[in-house]
């Protein structure tokens, strides 16, 4: 099975935040800058782990006002 691929644009000083809120679920997701000028970020999600990975944005969102701004992969 294949990583799920999300990104997101987000505040820059809210990048280190995520990747160390996902990234203390050791194994369910990976946070990549994927551009560091547009505060774009990679989710790459285990298979498997989407919902829990989804709860978890919508608290950061909802709870702590993080923006999380769907953003486009490149093909």
């Amino acid at each position: 099975m294949e990583t799920t691929r999300w990104m997101f644009r987000v505040y820059p000083e809210d990048i280190h935040y995520l990747r160390t809120t996902i990234e203390s679920y050791d194994g369910m997701a990976v946070v990549r800058t994927e551009n560091p000028q547009e505060a774009t970020i990679e989710l790459l999600v285990a298979p498997g782990c989407e919902e829990l990975v989804l709860k978890i944005l919508c608290a950061l969102r909802d709870q702590e006002g993080m923006r999380l701004e769907p953003v486009a992969p490149p093909r």
